[in-house]
Parts: structure tokens; C-alpha cells; sequence
């Protein structure tokens, strides 16, 4: 008997704080590249673009324009298989105020890079930024942006698979610029990689950024996506496509960044 009471306690504690949780119409979690191949300058062009985004009229317009007229939102940065930052905990945004007030926090601080490129690593520690977190959204979406493939860690599409089974959306912002402090691993098509490997869940999608004037209005128009759930005219100067996920991996080798990290260590190892 003790066990059913202790269960029913259990359960209706689980209830209050259901109803303690302030709901909003979307979780996100903003989840970005800081591994060493992004140079001081691009670092800076990522920083200052979410903050850009995030007060533009038309991404509070977005909000705004939601079921509650509320979000909320964390910013973190990501490299390694350990290396994660969170940067700007959970914070509602429900005015320009609100998404000023955020941005006072995430460029309080410069952005400060890390050894490897671990997505996996990034997407479960985004996983756990969802857990008592205050908020109760209609939707929870991680948005990842990387300039490469998974070398350390998990296996990405694995690491994909598990989270997007739990009810939350990964979209993604490839960034095919090429000039970053290195490009020995690379990709040419990061884009399919994203689509076949990182991206998934009801809705999800990427949109691809090969040069970095086009960071600013990529960025701004995933927000307005992500938040609205509604079109948005393809932009005349830069024409940014954006990317449904595939249907699972296949045809595509995921592990090619660890491959390539392996095999650039033999070099190493054979000089």
C-alpha cells in the first residue's frame, strides 16, 4: 500500500509542477558551432547575427504572433564531445524588451572557441536543457548550426534518432563558408549531411549558409520559421533554400567525420 501512496504523491507532485510551468508556444534552444575551424572574426558573425535576429521586427513579430505570444529561450555553445557553454540560461521572450534584455546577456561576453567538433555532444546537452526548465512549450526545437561533421562522440544520427524520439525538433544552419582557421575535415556537401545525419522530428529543416553575408537573413528567417510555423518568401538577393529533413540515413555515411579525423591521425602518426 505504501508504494501506491508513494506513487500517488509522486504523481500529483509531477502535476504541480506542470502547472507551475509557465506556458509558451516554443522551447528553443539555440545551440552553436564555437570549435577551432570558426576564426575570431566568424565568431563574431554568429554572435552578433542571433543577437541581430532576435531583435528584429519581424522575429518578435513572430512571437507575438503565437498562440500565447511568448517563447522561451537558452543560448549555449558547443564543440567538443565535452565542451559546451551555456551562455544565456532560459528566458522568456514576449516583447522587443524581453529579446533586448536577452541580448544584453549573450554579447556581455565574447565567444570563446574549443578543440574538436561534436554535435552529438551539442544535441545532448541541449536534451537536458528541456528538464526543469520553468517552461511548458507546444513544441520544443533544438536549432544546431555547425560549419562540420561529428569527430568526437556519439554517433550523430543515433544521437538524432534518441532525441527527436522524445518529442523534440532538431533543425539545423549548415555553414558551407570555407573560411574558417583550418578545413582539413571538411565536407563539400554539409548541407546532405545535415538533412541525412542532424536534422529530424515533425517539421524539421535546414537552411544552408555559403557565404557569410548571407548569416544575418539565414538566421533571421530559421527564427520566423521556427517560432511561426509559417512561409516566408524566398529572399530575391541570396535565394536561401530551405531543406526538409530525408527519411533516416540512408545512402549517406554518417560517420564520415570520425572517419576523416581517423584518417588524418594515421598521417600524423605514420610522420
Amino acid at each position: 500500500m505504501g508504494w501506491l501512496l508513494a506513487g500517488q504523491a509522486a504523481f500529483a507532485q509531477s502535476g504541480e509542477e506542470l502547472e507551475r510551468d509557465e506556458v509558451v508556444d516554443v522551447e528553443l534552444v539555440l545551440a552553436v558551432d564555437v570549435s577551432l575551424s570558426m576564426s575570431p572574426a566568424e565568431l563574431a558573425i554568429q554572435r552578433d547575427g542571433y543577437a541581430a535576429a532576435l531583435v528584429h521586427q519581424q522575429v518578435v513579430q513572430a512571437i507575438r504572433d503565437g498562440v500565447h505570444g511568448k517563447i522561451a529561450v537558452t543560448y549555449f555553445e558547443w564543440a567538443g564531445e565535452t565542451s559546451q557553454r551555456l551562455v544565456v540560461p532560459w528566458a522568456r521572450i514576449s516583447s522587443l524588451s524581453e529579446a533586448e534584455a536577452f541580448v544584453a546577456q549573450l554579447t556581455a561576453i565574447p565567444a570563446r572557441s574549443a578543440r574538436r567538433t561534436s554535435i552529438s555532444g551539442g544535441l545532448l546537452f541541449a536534451e537536458k536543457l528541456f528538464d526543469d526548465n520553468g517552461f511548458r512549450g507546444m513544441k520544443r526545437v533544438i536549432d544546431v548550426s555547425g560549419d562540420g561533421p561529428n569527430n568526437q562522440g556519439a554517433q550523430v544520427d543515433v544521437t538524432r534518432d534518441s532525441v527527436i524520439g522524445k518529442g523534440i525538433v532538431i533543425n539545423g544552419l549548415p555553414l558551407m563558408t570555407n573560411s574558417g582557421l583550418t578545413t582539413a575535415f571538411d565536407v563539400p556537401d554539409l548541407d546532405q549531411y545535415y538533412v541525412h545525419c542532424v536534422i529530424g522530428g515533425p517539421g524539421s529543416f535546414m537552411i544552408p549558409v555559403n557565404e557569410w553575408s548571407q548569416f544575418p537573413e539565414a538566421i533571421r528567417r530559421k527564427l520566423v520559421l521556427e517560432l511561426a510555423g509559417t512561409g516566408w518568401p524566398e529572399p530575391v538577393a541570396t535565394g536561401l533554400p530551405v531543406r526538409k529533413a530525408a527519411t533516416g540515413g540512408a545512402g549517406y555515411d554518417c560517420l564520415i567525420g570520425e572517419k576523416m579525423w581517423l584518417n588524418r591521425s594515421r598521417i600524423w602518426d605514420d610522420n
